[in-house]
């Protein structure tokens, strides 16, 4: 197939917003640890961060920062720093680049916000429910700094979240109180927790209806526009900016579907992309999918910031069950349900599955899958072999005649 150039696009207004809210987000992390006041507490992106907002904290997500490093190709050079202090080249891309930056003093924070280092940690909090590496990824700051780390051990392979998974996590959450609260300095108070869980579940609910405007024909936005615009439902899930953002994004994507505004010009496919992003290549994937008029219209990895669940009445318990029903926590079956539910709500014409050298928990093609839900849809799978940071484990040439060869199958089956 001969490969087109991808035509000029509308760019969404809203990404200059989000811009600006990011940088307001890193900036007071830089000013809070020069100043010593909110303390600063590291959480993993589906942790109980509803809990650290309203203890005070103000929240650092790194893995944001493993995306940045990823997105910004520094990644591939700061993982071998990590494997030569014993970190498995084989282990969570994020994690070998993030502490390869830091052992090497670097951070694209730098060129991007003026910051000269990451937030220093008061307090380390993470949640298993994506994988172990988090554990051990937030346990290497906590011997570094010596400061406290706390967990949340979350069930995995679960088919149906059960009472019992959710009193045990609930009961994991509450009893990181007292820790949080030495560290914080401030008591804990049940009412400021349930309006933050409030704030979550407005965001989340705003979250899920931006990604459901891609099921219009043709769609307003990519995948690869959200995996961006998803930055304030993980950095600033639990206050009033994140759902301030999300209703004007929303209001001007469904302004762009009542004026047939595509992402795609001449949108003649569209797919479901199932695993992490390949961080490094967004912009070349983008370009290449809209040169062949393809759009990617959903995916599970940007669905990972909705949590239905939320409840301000019960904010430990439904804080728990909102981060157990997780897609990666669950078996197979579901996650083929509700791949299956999503290709077919979104008229979705073929899956790509991206198998993530280090990322095992976010790589679904691995077991039969692919084969499994091609058979059971009628629509064809390709499997694309990369990661989401290490870019030596990626072949773009290949990936390119891959996806080439995926696209002319699609026309032929039209």
């Amino acid at each position: 197939m001969s490969e087109q150039s991808a035509a000029p696009r509308k760019a969404i207004v809203a990404t200059g917003e989000m811009k600006r809210l990011m940088s307001d987000h890193f900036l007071s992390l830089d000013q809070a640890k020069k100043e010593g006041r909110p303390k600063v507490a590291w959480c993993t992106s589906v942790g109980p961060a509803e809990l650290l907002h309203s203890l005070g904290f103000l929240v650092y997500y790194p893995e944001n920062h493993g995306a940045l490093l990823g997105a910004t190709r520094m990644a591939t050079d700061f993982i071998p720093v990590a494997n030569a202090i014993g970190y498995s080249p084989d282990i969570c891309s994020y994690l070998t680049a993030d502490v390869g930056a830091y052992l090497k003093g670097q951070t694209p924070l730098t060129n991007a916000y003026g910051l000269a280092t990451i937030p220093k940690a008061d307090v380390l909090v993470y949640n298993t429910n994506q994988c172990r590496d988090v554990q051990d990824w937030f346990a290497f700051y906590a011997r570094e700094w010596n400061v406290p780390l706390v967990g949340v051990h979350t069930h995995r392979n679960i088919k149906s979240v059960k009472e019992h998974h959710i009193t045990d996590l609930a009961t994991q959450i509450k009893q990181m109180v007292p820790t949080l609260e030495e560290v914080s300095g401030n008591k804990f108070d049940v009412d400021r927790l349930r309006e933050t869980v409030r704030l979550s579940l407005e965001c989340t609910k705003l979250w899920r209806q931006v990604l459901e405007c891609g099921a219009a024909k043709p769609a307003p936005f990519t995948f690869f526009d959200a995996t961006i615009l998803m930055a304030p439902a993980v950095v600033l899930r639990g206050l009033p900016e994140a759902v301030e953002f999300y209703k004007r994004l929303l209001q001007e994507l469904q302004e762009r579907i009542e004026q047939g505004v595509a992402a795609v010009q001449g949108e003649r496919h569209r797919l479901y992309w199932e695993g992490m992003p390949i961080w490094g290549k967004l912009r070349n994937l983008s370009d290449l999918f809209s040169s062949l008029h393809t759009n990617i219209v959903a995916s599970t990895y940007c669905n990972s910031w909705i949590f239905d669940a939320f409840d301000p009445k019960e904010p430990f318990e439904s804080m728990a069950r909102a981060y157990t029903e997780l897609f990666i926590v669950r078996d197979e079956s579901y996650k083929e349900a509700y791949i299956r539910d999503w290709a077919r709500t979104f008229a979705i014409d073929g899956i790509i599955f991206h198998d993530a050298k280090t990322c095992p928990n976010n790589s679904n093609s691995r077991y039969g899958m692919p084969q499994r839900m091609s058979e059971g849809l009628n629509l064809p799978t390709l499997v694309i072999n990369g990661d989401l940071n290490d870019l030596r484990c990626y072949s773009e040439e290949q990936a390119k005649t891959n996806i080439e060869a995926f696209i002319e199958q699609l026309d032929e089956r039209r």
